[in-house]
Protein backbone atom coordinates (compact mmCIF):
# COMPACT_ATOMS: atom_id res chain seq x y z
CA UNK A 1 0.00 0.00 0.00
CA UNK A 2 1.40 3.42 -0.89
CA UNK A 3 2.60 5.37 2.10
CA UNK A 4 0.22 8.29 1.49
CA UNK A 5 -2.90 6.14 0.88
CA UNK A 6 -5.53 6.49 3.62
CA UNK A 7 -7.40 3.34 4.64
CA UNK A 8 -10.94 3.69 6.00
CA UNK A 9 -12.84 0.93 7.76
CA UNK A 10 -16.58 1.44 7.21
CA UNK A 11 -18.82 -0.43 9.65
CA UNK A 12 -22.57 -0.77 9.00
CA UNK A 13 -24.99 -3.67 9.09
CA UNK A 14 -26.71 -2.47 5.90
CA UNK A 15 -24.82 -3.38 2.71
CA UNK A 16 -26.39 -0.52 0.76
CA UNK A 17 -24.92 2.00 3.21
CA UNK A 18 -21.48 0.43 2.82
CA UNK A 19 -21.76 0.58 -0.95
CA UNK A 20 -22.71 4.25 -0.73
CA UNK A 21 -19.73 5.07 1.46
CA UNK A 22 -17.42 3.20 -0.89
CA UNK A 23 -18.90 5.05 -3.90
CA UNK A 24 -18.22 8.39 -2.23
CA UNK A 25 -14.75 7.68 -0.83
CA UNK A 26 -12.98 5.38 -3.29
CA UNK A 27 -13.03 7.86 -6.22
CA UNK A 28 -11.25 10.37 -3.93
CA UNK A 29 -8.32 8.02 -3.45
CA UNK A 30 -9.32 6.41 -0.17
CA UNK A 31 -8.96 2.66 0.36
CA UNK A 32 -12.24 1.43 1.81
CA UNK A 33 -12.60 -1.74 3.87
CA UNK A 34 -16.05 -2.83 5.06
CA UNK A 35 -17.47 -4.73 8.02
CA UNK A 36 -21.13 -5.59 8.56
CA UNK A 37 -20.97 -5.90 12.34
CA UNK A 38 -19.13 -4.57 15.33
CA UNK A 39 -17.59 -7.96 16.03
CA UNK A 40 -16.26 -8.22 12.48
CA UNK A 41 -14.82 -4.69 12.69
CA UNK A 42 -12.94 -5.42 15.92
CA UNK A 43 -11.56 -8.63 14.44
CA UNK A 44 -10.32 -6.80 11.34
CA UNK A 45 -8.60 -3.90 13.11
CA UNK A 46 -5.31 -5.59 14.11
CA UNK A 47 -4.43 -6.36 10.48
CA UNK A 48 -6.47 -3.82 8.52
CA UNK A 49 -4.03 -0.93 8.81
CA UNK A 50 -6.99 1.43 9.16
CA UNK A 51 -6.34 5.17 9.47
CA UNK A 52 -9.96 6.01 10.31
CA UNK A 53 -13.20 4.19 11.25
CA UNK A 54 -16.63 5.21 9.98
CA UNK A 55 -18.94 3.57 12.52
CA UNK A 56 -22.70 3.25 12.42
CA UNK A 57 -24.36 3.42 15.82
CA UNK A 58 -27.41 1.21 15.40
CA UNK A 59 -26.27 -2.34 14.67
CA UNK A 60 -27.33 -5.74 15.98
CA UNK A 61 -24.99 -7.35 18.48
CA UNK A 62 -22.37 -4.79 19.46
CA UNK A 63 -23.66 -1.32 18.72
CA UNK A 64 -21.45 1.55 17.65
CA UNK A 65 -21.01 2.91 21.16
CA UNK A 66 -19.63 -0.40 22.49
CA UNK A 67 -17.37 -0.86 19.48
CA UNK A 68 -15.98 2.66 19.99
CA UNK A 69 -15.40 2.03 23.70
CA UNK A 70 -13.47 -1.18 22.93
CA UNK A 71 -11.38 0.61 20.34
CA UNK A 72 -10.50 3.27 22.88
CA UNK A 73 -9.67 0.63 25.51
CA UNK A 74 -6.90 -0.75 23.28
CA UNK A 75 -3.54 1.00 23.62
CA UNK A 76 -2.80 0.16 19.99
CA UNK A 77 -5.88 2.01 18.71
CA UNK A 78 -6.32 4.66 21.39
CA UNK A 79 -5.59 7.42 18.85
CA UNK A 80 -7.37 5.88 15.86
CA UNK A 81 -9.95 8.46 14.63
CA UNK A 82 -13.56 7.27 14.89
CA UNK A 83 -16.43 9.03 13.12
CA UNK A 84 -19.88 7.94 14.28
CA UNK A 85 -22.73 7.89 11.78
CA UNK A 86 -25.74 9.01 13.77
CA UNK A 87 -29.28 10.16 13.44
CA UNK A 88 -29.71 13.84 14.03
CA UNK A 89 -30.59 13.53 17.72
CA UNK A 90 -28.41 15.48 20.12
CA UNK A 91 -28.57 12.67 22.66
CA UNK A 92 -26.86 10.30 20.22
CA UNK A 93 -24.14 12.86 19.59
CA UNK A 94 -23.47 13.22 23.32
CA UNK A 95 -23.30 9.46 23.79
CA UNK A 96 -21.01 9.18 20.78
CA UNK A 97 -18.57 11.69 22.29
CA UNK A 98 -18.77 9.95 25.68
CA UNK A 99 -17.92 6.64 23.99
CA UNK A 100 -14.77 8.23 22.57
CA UNK A 101 -15.79 9.31 19.09
CA UNK A 102 -13.72 12.07 17.49
CA UNK A 103 -16.49 13.34 15.24
CA UNK A 104 -19.90 12.39 13.88
CA UNK A 105 -21.87 12.60 10.67
CA UNK A 106 -25.67 12.80 10.64
CA UNK A 107 -27.84 10.63 8.44
CA UNK A 108 -28.56 11.17 5.64
CA UNK A 109 -24.99 12.50 5.32
CA UNK A 110 -23.86 15.30 3.09
CA UNK A 111 -21.05 14.10 0.82
CA UNK A 112 -19.09 17.33 1.10
CA UNK A 113 -19.33 17.30 4.91
CA UNK A 114 -18.33 13.62 5.06
CA UNK A 115 -15.29 14.15 2.84
CA UNK A 116 -14.22 17.23 4.79
CA UNK A 117 -14.43 15.46 8.17
CA UNK A 118 -12.67 12.37 6.85
CA UNK A 119 -9.87 14.46 5.31
CA UNK A 120 -9.40 16.46 8.50
CA UNK A 121 -9.19 13.43 10.80
CA UNK A 122 -7.06 11.47 8.34
CA UNK A 123 -4.59 14.36 8.31
CA UNK A 124 -4.45 14.39 12.11
CA UNK A 125 -3.92 10.62 12.12
CA UNK A 126 -1.04 11.00 9.69
CA UNK A 127 0.52 13.66 11.95
CA UNK A 128 0.17 11.31 14.92
CA UNK A 129 1.69 8.42 12.97
CA UNK A 130 4.57 10.64 11.92
CA UNK A 131 5.22 11.67 15.52
CA UNK A 132 5.10 8.06 16.69
CA UNK A 133 7.46 6.98 13.93
CA UNK A 134 9.87 9.78 14.75
CA UNK A 135 9.68 8.89 18.44
CA UNK A 136 10.55 5.29 17.60
CA UNK A 137 13.39 6.42 15.38
CA UNK A 138 14.63 8.76 18.10
CA UNK A 139 14.50 5.93 20.65
CA UNK A 140 16.44 3.70 18.26
CA UNK A 141 18.97 6.48 17.66
CA UNK A 142 19.32 6.97 21.40
CA UNK A 143 20.03 3.27 21.87
CA UNK A 144 22.57 3.38 19.06
CA UNK A 145 24.08 6.56 20.44
CA UNK A 146 24.37 5.05 23.92
CA UNK A 147 26.08 2.01 22.41
CA UNK A 148 28.46 4.25 20.47
CA UNK A 149 29.19 6.37 23.54
CA UNK A 150 29.87 3.25 25.60
CA UNK A 151 32.18 1.97 22.88
CA UNK A 152 33.96 5.32 22.64
CA UNK A 153 34.33 5.56 26.42
CA UNK A 154 35.80 2.05 26.46
CA UNK A 155 38.14 3.01 23.62
CA UNK A 156 39.17 6.22 25.41
CA UNK A 157 39.87 4.26 28.59
CA UNK A 158 41.94 1.84 26.54
CA UNK A 159 43.83 4.70 24.89
CA UNK A 160 44.43 6.38 28.24
CA UNK A 161 45.82 3.15 29.65
CA UNK A 162 48.18 2.86 26.71
CA UNK A 163 49.25 6.49 26.83
CA UNK A 164 50.41 6.06 30.40
CA UNK A 165 53.45 4.18 29.18
CA UNK A 166 53.67 4.38 25.38
CA UNK A 167 54.69 7.12 23.02
CA UNK A 168 51.91 8.47 20.75
CA UNK A 169 53.42 6.66 17.77
CA UNK A 170 53.23 3.30 19.51
CA UNK A 171 49.72 3.95 20.80
CA UNK A 172 48.63 4.61 17.22
CA UNK A 173 50.13 1.29 16.10
CA UNK A 174 48.33 -0.64 18.85
CA UNK A 175 45.03 1.09 18.12
CA UNK A 176 45.33 0.60 14.37
CA UNK A 177 46.04 -3.10 14.79
CA UNK A 178 43.36 -3.54 17.43
CA UNK A 179 45.69 -5.85 19.31
CA UNK A 180 47.32 -5.43 22.71
CA UNK A 181 49.28 -8.65 22.35
CA UNK A 182 52.41 -6.58 21.84
CA UNK A 183 52.14 -5.71 25.53
CA UNK A 184 52.25 -9.34 26.71
CA UNK A 185 55.34 -10.60 28.55
CA UNK A 186 58.28 -11.23 26.21
CA UNK A 187 62.08 -11.00 25.99
CA UNK A 188 63.92 -8.53 23.79
CA UNK A 189 67.14 -6.56 23.54
CA UNK A 190 66.57 -2.94 24.51
CA UNK A 191 68.50 0.23 25.25
CA UNK A 192 67.66 1.76 28.64
CA UNK A 193 68.09 5.42 29.57
CA UNK A 194 67.99 6.36 33.25
CA UNK A 195 68.32 9.94 34.45
CA UNK A 196 67.75 12.05 37.55
CA UNK A 197 68.57 15.38 39.13
CA UNK A 198 71.65 15.98 41.22
CA UNK A 199 71.03 17.72 44.54
CA UNK A 200 67.31 17.09 44.39
CA UNK A 201 67.03 15.45 47.84
CA UNK A 202 68.57 18.39 49.68
CA UNK A 203 66.58 20.82 47.53
CA UNK A 204 63.34 19.03 48.40
CA UNK A 205 64.18 19.05 52.11
CA UNK A 206 64.91 22.78 52.14
CA UNK A 207 62.14 24.02 49.84
CA UNK A 208 58.40 24.47 50.08
CA UNK A 209 56.35 21.65 48.51
CA UNK A 210 54.85 24.05 45.97
CA UNK A 211 58.31 25.05 44.75
CA UNK A 212 59.40 21.41 44.52
CA UNK A 213 56.32 20.47 42.51
CA UNK A 214 56.86 23.47 40.23
CA UNK A 215 60.42 22.37 39.43
CA UNK A 216 59.29 18.80 38.80
CA UNK A 217 56.51 19.97 36.51
CA UNK A 218 58.98 21.95 34.37
CA UNK A 219 61.42 19.05 34.37
CA UNK A 220 58.86 16.38 33.45
CA UNK A 221 57.27 18.53 30.76
CA UNK A 222 60.61 19.22 29.08
CA UNK A 223 61.78 15.60 29.15
CA UNK A 224 58.37 14.24 28.19
CA UNK A 225 58.41 16.18 24.93
CA UNK A 226 61.82 14.74 24.07
CA UNK A 227 60.77 11.17 24.90
CA UNK A 228 57.86 11.46 22.49
CA UNK A 229 60.00 13.10 19.81
CA UNK A 230 62.57 10.30 19.89
CA UNK A 231 59.83 7.62 20.11
CA UNK A 232 60.98 6.18 23.39
CA UNK A 233 58.84 4.14 25.78
CA UNK A 234 58.48 5.78 29.17
CA UNK A 235 58.51 3.17 31.90
CA UNK A 236 58.13 5.44 34.88
CA UNK A 237 58.67 8.75 36.63
CA UNK A 238 59.97 8.36 40.19
CA UNK A 239 60.13 11.89 41.50
CA UNK A 240 63.21 13.31 39.81
CA UNK A 241 64.15 9.90 38.35
CA UNK A 242 63.05 8.83 34.91
CA UNK A 243 63.47 5.61 32.93
CA UNK A 244 63.00 5.25 29.16
CA UNK A 245 63.80 2.36 26.85
CA UNK A 246 64.04 1.88 23.11
CA UNK A 247 63.27 -1.04 20.77
CA UNK A 248 60.12 -2.15 22.58
CA UNK A 249 57.15 -2.75 22.41
CA UNK A 250 57.96 -2.32 18.72
CA UNK A 251 61.44 -2.39 17.18
CA UNK A 252 62.99 0.93 16.15
CA UNK A 253 65.88 1.79 13.90
CA UNK A 254 69.18 2.34 15.71
CA UNK A 255 67.92 2.19 19.33
CA UNK A 256 71.35 3.03 20.77
CA UNK A 257 71.68 6.06 18.49
CA UNK A 258 68.20 7.25 19.46
CA UNK A 259 68.98 6.84 23.15
CA UNK A 260 72.22 8.81 22.92
CA UNK A 261 70.68 11.55 20.77
CA UNK A 262 67.78 11.88 23.22
CA UNK A 263 70.15 11.99 26.19
CA UNK A 264 72.16 14.80 24.62
CA UNK A 265 68.98 16.74 23.88
CA UNK A 266 67.82 16.16 27.48
CA UNK A 267 71.12 17.41 28.86
CA UNK A 268 70.87 20.60 26.80
CA UNK A 269 67.26 21.21 27.76
CA UNK A 270 67.81 20.60 31.50
CA UNK A 271 70.87 22.88 31.39
CA UNK A 272 68.54 25.67 30.27
CA UNK A 273 66.15 24.87 33.09
CA UNK A 274 69.00 24.61 35.63
CA UNK A 275 70.15 28.10 34.70
CA UNK A 276 66.72 29.44 35.58
CA UNK A 277 66.55 27.32 38.74
CA UNK A 278 69.95 28.64 39.79
CA UNK A 279 68.71 32.22 39.54
CA UNK A 280 65.96 31.22 41.98
CA UNK A 281 68.56 29.82 44.38
CA UNK A 282 68.16 26.16 43.48
CA UNK A 283 71.40 24.37 42.59
CA UNK A 284 70.38 21.28 40.60
CA UNK A 285 72.38 19.16 38.18
CA UNK A 286 71.45 16.37 35.80
CA UNK A 287 72.98 12.94 35.21
CA UNK A 288 72.22 10.16 32.73
CA UNK A 289 73.16 6.48 32.38
CA UNK A 290 72.57 4.33 29.29
CA UNK A 291 72.90 0.55 28.92
CA UNK A 292 72.00 -2.07 26.31
CA UNK A 293 70.99 -5.70 26.83
CA UNK A 294 68.20 -8.23 27.03
CA UNK A 295 65.24 -7.77 29.38
CA UNK A 296 61.86 -9.30 30.05
CA UNK A 297 59.16 -6.80 29.19
CA UNK A 298 55.39 -6.64 29.47
CA UNK A 299 52.37 -5.22 31.18
CA UNK A 300 52.32 -5.50 34.97
CA UNK A 301 49.89 -4.34 37.61
CA UNK A 302 46.24 -4.99 38.42
CA UNK A 303 42.84 -4.14 36.96
CA UNK A 304 42.48 -0.36 36.93
CA UNK A 305 46.22 0.30 37.11
CA UNK A 306 48.71 -1.18 34.66
CA UNK A 307 52.26 -0.20 33.80
CA UNK A 308 54.63 -1.42 31.12
CA UNK A 309 57.88 -2.57 32.67
CA UNK A 310 61.32 -3.87 31.72
CA UNK A 311 62.99 -6.28 34.12
CA UNK A 312 66.60 -7.37 33.91
CA UNK A 313 70.19 -6.43 34.69
CA UNK A 314 70.24 -3.92 31.81
CA UNK A 315 67.85 -1.63 33.73
CA UNK A 316 70.01 -1.93 36.85
CA UNK A 317 73.13 -1.11 34.85
CA UNK A 318 71.58 2.05 33.41
CA UNK A 319 70.48 3.11 36.90
CA UNK A 320 73.96 2.48 38.37
CA UNK A 321 75.67 4.43 35.57
CA UNK A 322 73.28 7.29 36.21
CA UNK A 323 74.02 7.18 39.93
CA UNK A 324 77.78 7.65 39.43
CA UNK A 325 77.48 10.23 36.62
CA UNK A 326 78.50 13.76 37.52
CA UNK A 327 76.16 16.67 36.92
CA UNK A 328 75.91 17.20 33.18
CA UNK A 329 77.50 13.83 32.42
CA UNK A 330 76.10 11.06 30.20
CA UNK A 331 77.67 7.70 31.01
CA UNK A 332 77.08 4.82 28.60
CA UNK A 333 78.14 1.18 28.71
CA UNK A 334 80.66 0.03 26.11
CA UNK A 335 77.98 -1.87 24.20
CA UNK A 336 75.95 1.32 23.72
CA UNK A 337 78.98 3.33 22.68
CA UNK A 338 79.97 0.70 20.12
CA UNK A 339 76.42 0.50 18.73
CA UNK A 340 76.28 4.28 18.36
CA UNK A 341 79.79 4.55 16.92
CA UNK A 342 79.95 7.07 14.11
CA UNK A 343 77.29 9.24 15.69
CA UNK A 344 78.20 9.41 19.38
CA UNK A 345 81.27 11.38 20.38
CA UNK A 346 82.78 10.57 23.76
CA UNK A 347 85.75 9.62 25.85
CA UNK A 348 86.48 6.59 28.02
CA UNK A 349 86.14 6.95 31.78
CA UNK A 350 87.68 3.58 32.56
CA UNK A 351 86.22 0.60 34.33
CA UNK A 352 83.69 1.42 37.03
CA UNK A 353 82.90 -0.66 40.09
CA UNK A 354 79.11 -0.50 40.26
CA UNK A 355 76.98 -1.74 43.12
CA UNK A 356 75.30 -5.02 42.26
CA UNK A 357 77.79 -5.98 39.55
CA UNK A 358 80.54 -8.47 40.29
CA UNK A 359 82.84 -7.22 37.53
CA UNK A 360 83.94 -3.68 36.64
CA UNK A 361 81.97 -2.07 33.85
CA UNK A 362 83.76 -0.22 31.08
CA UNK A 363 82.01 3.08 30.43
CA UNK A 364 82.24 6.17 28.22
CA UNK A 365 81.17 9.76 28.75
CA UNK A 366 79.25 11.22 25.82
CA UNK A 367 80.47 14.67 24.87
CA UNK A 368 78.16 15.21 21.90
CA UNK A 369 76.80 13.77 18.69
CA UNK A 370 77.72 14.12 15.07
CA UNK A 371 74.76 16.01 13.58
CA UNK A 372 75.56 14.70 10.10
CA UNK A 373 75.03 11.15 11.35
CA UNK A 374 72.14 11.80 13.74
CA UNK A 375 68.81 11.52 11.94
CA UNK A 376 66.40 10.53 14.72
CA UNK A 377 64.24 12.92 16.66
CA UNK A 378 64.53 15.72 14.11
Amino acid sequence: MPRDEVTILAVDDLPQNLRLLDAVLSPRGYRVLTATSGEEALAMLPTAGADLVLLDILMPGLDGYEVCRRIRASAEFAYLPVVMITASGEQEKVRAIEAGADDFVSKPFDQGELLARVASLARIKRYHDTIERQAEELAAWNVELEARVDAQVAELERVNRLRRFLSPQLVDVVLDSGEEGVLASHRREIVVVFCDLRGFTSFAEASEPEEVMGVLAEYHHALGELIYRFEGTLERFTGDGLMVFFNDPLPVDDPAGRAVAMAVAMRERVAELAHDWSRRGNDLGFGIGIAQGYATLGRIGFEGRFDYAAIGSVTNLAARLCAVADAGQILVAQRVYSAAEGMAMGEPVGELDLRGFSKPVRAFAITGIDDTEAQVGT
